[in-house]
């Protein structure tokens, strides 16, 4: 065998082992590559998991608590131990966090950590796909590669809406990881040209479906279109391998709707927010056609994300979440595809695929955010990180390599960068009491960039002095922006039904930037911590006789043995310093809170509410199993006369507030009629029924 030269920066081969190569890379590797990822993971998990008290949706909150009191209520994804109605998504991302919850105990930090560790590794997996693409593109250089990785991981972790969502219980975190997993066998399939591969991609593609449904399969386009055209297998072969992928992504997807489905009604949850009790209602509905069309039943997109149009993801609400990078990635994916869209495929096959990867993914879902007219929150957009971080790593090595050798493009760095800048500012001055200075340093770096390079090229000398200068000015134009905006949930407790980063652009929404944040009650301390009941914390059982164990499944009838340790008293959901809120509608107070743990009994829900957002404050503040009506928006059709008299005939039920929270009060007039018929005022506790009396 011949020697093999040693590449300036690169160590020598052969002498690394294991634990070496995982600290410091494969020995052909620059020694920068393997410490800059560690050190960016390492920002990562600081910005996703510094200071996490406070933090959580409080709606996925009580559902995950509860998981931990019933594997009957984890399964479903049930809002309360109980297993009444559940929440509004499939449950897997709940799973994630439960798990972590029923082996730490409940509380914020179990709860939000494998989220943080989620968005780490999505960081990590970008990298990856993004380096490993690169080196298959003919004639790159392996340093070309690791830049271009390190630069697509910096800005998935700088990227201000995926810091906000990482800190939070929402299932979009595991949403994008899932996603990202995808995309890297996707690129290992077309690097390869092996089949498995492909099957896993269906296969997370489908899991993330059981996050948050047909969102998932926005990236199946992208995917498709370039294992279409750049597969190294022959044209027959591919169809079958998407065909066969097809088949896996069906059952990984349809498995826990189809169990669900075919369960008997009568003894496991309403599907929260179907029409008709079905997972297929809740696919093809409210978490489907309804978030594009506005057939579902939460209302219209614009009190959240801004009006539907081309414009919305750099409207006041939306731009400082994602939009910063936008620009570039446009810049880079004309630059990058327009003169290969005739020789994809005889340009190497896995490089050109990275770019229909990684490009049609922000395509598709740029066109699907932009003109959904159903429900939209600005934290969607965190599905957008991932391809933006990937084409801006890739185009910019692939821009400043073409800046180097040639003077027909030399040109699109110096735009690109320009436009950038140029954005960048434009973002930053719309709320200029905040950080005034900021838009200005980023203003001055962007024009600094681009007469550097500019020069650069008239004088046909591209000299290191220059390059050094024109890099670190290019980064400062594109990333101080994000950076400035990602610090901010560090400092307080996000809004958890709708966390955003950076400042109030006064164009709000409900819940929108700007919102008030919340906190975990106990101020993240985890339940039967021994205090008294009444200061926020779940209290121990054992110091509350007779009311601080969940009932058992074999004395009430329809429930699941509830272990694990419940408050006797505590907070309700009018009480100061919520975790977020879970929907709409008003609050219960303290004493109401009290007085119902105190008179419950052998009753295995606490009272029946109107809407999630009463509901789970409650299962919070008081650890009991509280019933939620209309589900998450108040309006599903889940509780009728019938099963209302049952649960009231059958000691499951006592007390009912029928018109909290705008439930069935609002949606089901029967019920409200039959409550007031049927059952009799508290006194001195307003809108509360005792159906036992």
């Amino acid at each position: 065998m011949t020697a093999t030269a040693v590449r300036p920066g690169h160590r020598a081969a052969g002498k690394r082992g294991a634990l070496a190569r995982a600290l410091l890379g494969a020995e052909d590797d620059p020694r920068w590559s393997r410490p800059a990822l560690w050190a960016v993971l390492a920002v990562a998990f600081v910005l996703y998991a510094w200071a996490l008290s406070g933090n959580a949706n409080e709606y996925y909150a009580a559902a995950i608590l509860s998981g931990t009191r019933s594997w009957k209520a984890f399964f479903f994804g049930a809002i309360d131990a109980g297993s009444f109605i559940t929440v509004d998504k499939p449950p897997l991302a709940l799973w994630v966090m439960g798990l972590s919850a029923r082996i730490f105990g409940y509380g914020t930090w179990s709860m939000l950590l494998p989220q943080a560790f989620a968005g780490v590794a999505a960081v990590g997996l970008v990298h990856s796909a993004v380096r490993r693409a690169f080196a298959a593109s003919p004639g790159s250089r392996p340093a070309g590669g690791h830049l271009a990785a390190l630069i697509a991981a910096v800005v998935m972790t700088l990227t201000p809406i995926t810091v906000a969502i990482n800190r939070d219980n929402n299932p979009d975190t595991v949403l994008v990881l899932l996603l990202v997993l995808s995309a890297w066998f996707c690129l290992e399939a077309l690097r390869t040209g092996r089949l498995g591969p492909l099957l896993l991609a269906a296969f997370f593609v489908g899991l993330g479906f059981n996050a948050k449904m047909l969102q998932a399969y926005l990236v199946v386009p992208a995917f498709a279109l370039a294992y279409l055209v750049c597969a190294g297998v022959p044209w027959l072969k591919r169809v079958g391998h998407l065909l066969a992928a097809g088949v896996v992504l069906v059952v990984s997807s349809a498995w826990w709707m189809v169990v669900t489905d075919l369960w008997p009604e009568d003894s496991r949850p309403y599907i929260g927010g179907s029409t008709d009790n079905t997972v297929r209602d809740l696919v093809i509905g409210y978490n489907g056609l309804g978030r594009v069309f506005g057939q579902g039943r939460g209302g219209g997109g614009g009190g959240f994300g801004g009006e539907p149009g081309a414009g919305r993801l750099f409207n006041d609400i939306l731009a400082g979440q994602i939009s910063w990078l936008l620009p570039f990635c446009v810049v880079t994916l004309a630059f990058a595809i327009l003169p290969r869209v005739r020789r994809l495929h005889a340009d190497g096959g896995p490089a050109a695929a990275a770019w229909l990867v990684w490009g049609g993914w922000l395509v598709v879902h740029y066109a699907v955010f932009s003109f959904s007219s159903g429900t939209f929150h600005p934290y969607y957009t965190t599905a957008l990180a991932p391809a933006v971080a990937a084409l801006a790593g890739t185009g910019f090595v692939v821009m400043w390599q073409a800046y180097r050798r040639s003077r027909a493009w030399a040109w699109v760095l110096p735009l690109a960068v320009a436009l950038t800048g140029g954005w960048s500012f434009v973002v930053l001055r719309r709320t200029p009491d905040w950080l005034p200075w900021l838009p200005w340093v980023v203003l001055g770096a962007s024009l600094v960039a681009v007469v550097v390079l500019v020069l650069a090229r008239v004088r046909a000398r591209v000299t290191a002095r220059f390059a050094a200068v024109a890099l670190a000015a290019a980064v400062v134009a594109g990333l101080a922006g994000p950076a400035a905006y990602a610090v901010t949930p560090l400092q307080s407790p996000i809004n958890g039904t709708n966390p955003t980063a950076g400042p109030s652009s006064g164009r709000t929404g409900l819940g929108g930037p700007g919102g008030t944040p919340g906190r975990m009650p106990g101020d993240g301390q985890l339940p039967g911590g021994g205090n008294q009941p009444g200061d926020g914390q779940l209290a121990d059982s054992a110091d509350q006789p007779g009311d601080g164990q969940l009932p058992d499944s074999a004395d009430q009838p329809g429930g699941d043995p509830q272990n694990g340790r419940t408050a006797a008293g505590g907070r309700g959901s009018g009480r100061s310093g919520l975790m977020g809120r879970g929907g709409p509608g008003g609050g219960v107070s303290d004493a109401m809170a009290a007085y119902l743990v105190a008179h419950q009994g052998s009753a295995t829900w606490l009272v029946a509410v109107g809407s999630a957002q009463q509901a789970s404050g409650l299962i919070l503040s008081t650890g009991k199993p509280v019933i939620a009506m209309g589900g998450f928006t108040g309006s599903d059709p889940a509780m009728t006369v019938d099963r209302l008299r049952s649960l009231v005939s059958s000691g499951q039920l006592r007390y009912v507030m029928p018109g909290s929270g705008g439930g069935p009060g609002r949606g089901n007039s029967e019920v409200t009629s039959w409550v007031q018929q049927n059952c009799t005022a508290v006194d001195g506790q307003d809108g509360l029924y005792d159906c036992a009396a």
